[in-house]
């Protein structure tokens, strides 16, 4: 692992921002908010964290990252375009015909292990990642960034009860806890809480950070496995629209896409040129 100062993860993540302000005003798509929230997650999970080499994305010894909210999938293009996955200059054909970057994530782009889109599917194909390279007897770790949309889905549950039956400490979940989803917000749609205590019964090891703040996220992921035989989950607390005043805790902001204006703004909150 690789530690470095908070603020070059902030910097990151907030390239990686303006990158999704651009590529979903040029694709006039949605799910900004989504990918805005999940930014500083990324940046430390791709500086620091996970054991990849752009030079190689299909290194075996590779660690897997799995994005199962994979409607906020141009968070991580552009996090892998900054990391030298692939050219940042395909972050301008994302969404767009015969373009290189689809809306959800996809396989297809160096760096990404599997193509997501609807809710649940993310941590099943994790587990079964995780029960794969134990078989095999490889050391590498899976990594799941999941939405708590995805928390409503049954077949999560299903697989958390099958990770911790079969104690699978190489698998570490990540769960961007923005508490506002399609329709509405968490209270209104399903409420989680006491989430934390949930999945602790589930026989999961379960800690609790502030999704923004670099240096705790750092920590936090640097000590999993959290405990031995249990799967790790860390609830990341974070705001929807992170960094674009007028986005936060929104839900206009998971589908709607932002016009020539308020672009503008938008790249102005977060101190990047237009």
């Amino acid at each position: 692992m690789q530690t470095r100062p908070p603020a070059q993860y902030e910097q990151l993540a907030a390239r990686v921002r303006a990158h999704c302000l651009r590529m979903t005003h040029r694709g006039k798509s949605g799910h900004v908010g989504s990918m805005l929230s999940m930014a500083d997650l990324l940046a430390v999970l791709y500086s620091s964290i996970l054991r990849v080499d752009p030079k190689q994305p299909d290194w075996p010894d590779r660690d897997r990252f799995i994005l199962s909210k994979g409607h906020g999938g141009g968070a991580v293009y552009a996090t892998l375009a900054e990391l030298g996955f692939f050219p940042k200059d395909w972050l301008n054909t994302y969404y767009l015909d015969n373009g290189k970057l689809s809306g959800h994530i996809s396989h297809h782009v160096p760096g990404v292990e599997f193509s997501t889109g609807s809710l649940g599917h993310g941590l099943p194909v994790a587990v079964g990642m995780a029960l794969a390279a134990r078989h095999a007897g490889k050391q590498h770790r899976i990594f799941c960034l999941m939405s708590d949309g995805d928390c409503n889905e049954g077949s999560t549950w299903e697989a958390m009860m099958f990770a911790a039956h079969h104690k699978f400490d190489n698998l570490i979940v990540v769960v961007d806890y923005n508490r506002v989803q399609a329709l509405g917000k968490m209270e209104d749609v399903i409420e989680m809480e006491p989430f934390a205590r949930k999945v602790e019964d589930f026989g999961w090891a379960v800690r609790t950070i502030d999704g923004h703040n670099c240096g705790q996220i750092e920590k936090t992921l640097s000590e999993v496995p959290f405990a031995s035989n249990k799967p790790s989950w860390v609830l990341a607390r974070t705001v929807k629209g992170k960094g674009v005043s007028w986005m936060e805790n929104t839900v206009s902001c998971h589908y709607g896409s932002v016009n020539d204006e308020q672009l503008a703004k938008a790249l102005k909150d977060l101190g990047a040129n237009s």
